[in-house]
């Protein structure tokens, strides 16, 4: 079979075309359920199709990771409850705009744009993918710990405040995700002799908990407030909208092809890194980001759903997983009989090219499923707040409760979630808890490793940052990241503005 054919596969095999409609019709609403990972749904997929055939378990599997990366971005419009760590930043724009009455027209958006960058990742796949691999390759465990740092920088982009609340939120999480063994020695870290805390704090418990909870305390100042009537007029964005914002999608779809291509990142960081992006090179938004803004669900949709064609890059080229859910389709195709890496390309090109296929097919359905059903959605946002309420809270609750069956993670959700509300009360950001916990294990494990290969020697670490052009290229960002946020800069303009209108 040559590799047209191949590709060709799932377009004409009928059962295979209604598996990938099935698994991205159905990864659609459990990504749309915080706390029911997609990968979560995969794993469990595993033991269902472990006797059927390659093709039509990977054909579900596909399906169900293109839906779930995209369904995330629903309850996070809707509700304000991510159902994916890479919905996060999309909440920031999407819930604003739903408290307008402006639901549809912000996921019609997020649809259109998630279909966009799906269809990007999906083309690097297919036509760089040895390229982008190798250069994937080439990071060593200090450029992945300054790309952490980078994304801990991005809290200014997160806080829409003040710059030092911001700062205080992303080194909170930072620590909340240090909390229990360390990985490396064992040890105990921030336990405080608790044996609850030894396993460490759920990150989903901390999202749900944050946004989610949160979100319930606040309304239930306004319980008696009358439900937004939501505009369903026009749901697909028109052609001038998706003009406008084309070229701010393909930077932000390179960021997650690029990042989703790195083993151990994925969507959640390349939508944070891709909204901190949007928020730079957009000057002049129709409305500020964080207060609705269409770039800040532009950014981090194309960007996420990129990263999903990225993640395949390095597992069908390497053997290396990009992912979590990608680590599962590796287990999956060794039950099969596969071998992924450099000489699945050789000895079996068809799976290359077949996955190819059901990528594209899956990212149709995504979008056929993601613009239907969106008044019936829209209709939780218009419920009375005596019913939105408590379905918030029955919802935060099962969604904590499902990520490890543990009643545990439920009361650190609870409590999380009454910390977000005091949080938000004082005017200090829920995202930069949330990114810190994403990077505190990425920053952590990688900065040792880097000092261990350096055998624990600065010089020789520093040495390595700056005869590395790749190492230099991102210390470079970093200081001018840190210096254009930091609030020294902007007190000097203030001083030196001060001065000229004295002389004057």
């Amino acid at each position: 079979m040559d590799a047209f054919m191949a590709f060709l596969t799932v377009f004409s095999h009928p059962e295979l075309l209604l598996l990938v409609g099935v698994g991205t019709f159905a990864g659609v609403y459990v990504g749309a359920i915080p706390g029911l990972s997609v990968t979560m749904a995969v794993s469990i997929l595993i033991s269902f199709t472990f006797s059927w055939d390659v093709l039509p378990a990977i054909s579900l599997m596909i399906g169900i990771y293109m839906g779930g990366v995209y369904g995330g971005s629903r309850t996070a419009i809707l509700l304000n409850i991510p159902g994916a760590p890479s919905a996060i930043a999309t909440a920031l724009d999407g819930f604003p705009m739903a408290k307008r009455g402006e639901a549809g027209t912000a996921i019609g958006v997020t649809t259109v744009m998630s279909f966009i960058g799906g269809f990007i990742g999906i083309g690097v796949l297919a036509l760089a993918a040895p390229f982008v691999s190798d250069f994937a390759l080439t990071f060593q465990p200090r450029d992945y710990m300054l790309l952490a740092i980078l994304g801990v920088l991005l809290v200014g982009s997160l806080s829409s405040g003040s710059l030092l609340k911001g700062i205080f939120a992303g080194a909170l999480g930072i620590a909340i995700g240090a909390v229990g063994r360390d990985p490396l020695t064992f040890t105990s870290r921030f336990t405080f002799d608790l044996s609850i805390m030894e396993s460490g704090i759920s990150f989903i418990a901390v999202m749900i908990g944050m946004f989610g909870v949160s979100e319930a305390l606040l309304q239930l100042q306004h319980v008696n407030k009358a439900s937004i009537r939501q505009k369903i007029s026009r749901i697909v964005p028109s052609l001038k909208t998706v003009r406008k914002h084309l070229p701010l999608s393909m930077q932000t779809s390179t960021i997650g092809v690029i990042i989703g291509a790195l083993p151990g990142t994925g969507g959640d960081i390349a939508a944070l890194m891709a909204y901190d992006h949007a928020k730079r090179v957009t000057k002049n938004p129709e409305r500020p980001f964080g207060d609705g803004a269409i770039e800040g669900l532009v950014a981090p949709e194309t960007a996420n759903n990129a990263a999903v064609g990225g993640a395949f890059i390095p597992m069908m080229t390497l053997g290396i997983p990009g992912d979590a859910v990608t680590a599962i389709m590796i287990g999956a195709l060794y039950i099969h009989g596969l071998n992924p890496g450099p000489m699945l390309m050789v000895d079996q090109p068809d799976m290359f090219w077949f996955i190819v296929g059901a990528l594209i097919t899956a990212n149709f359905f995504m979008l056929l499923f993601g613009l239907t059903g969106i008044r019936l959605f829209t209709k939780i946002v218009e419920m009375p707040r005596s019913v939105l309420i408590p379905l918030i809270m029955l919802l935060s609750i099962v969604g904590a409760y499902a990520v490890n069956n543990s009643i545990t993670d439920v009361y650190w959700m609870l409590g999380f979630g009454f910390f977000g509300y005091f949080m938000r009360h004082y005017g200090y950001p829920l995202g930069p808890v949330i990114l810190g916990v994403i990077l505190s294990r990425l920053l952590d494990d990688n900065w040792r490793r880097a000092i261990i290969s350096e055998r624990e020697d600065l010089g020789r670490f520093f040495y390595g940052i700056v005869t590395s052009p790749l190492s230099l290229t991102l210390f470079i960002a970093v200081l001018l990241i840190f210096v254009s946020q930091t609030p020294i800069w902007s007190w000097g303009k203030a001083k030196l503005f001060g001065r000229k209108q004295g002389q004057s």
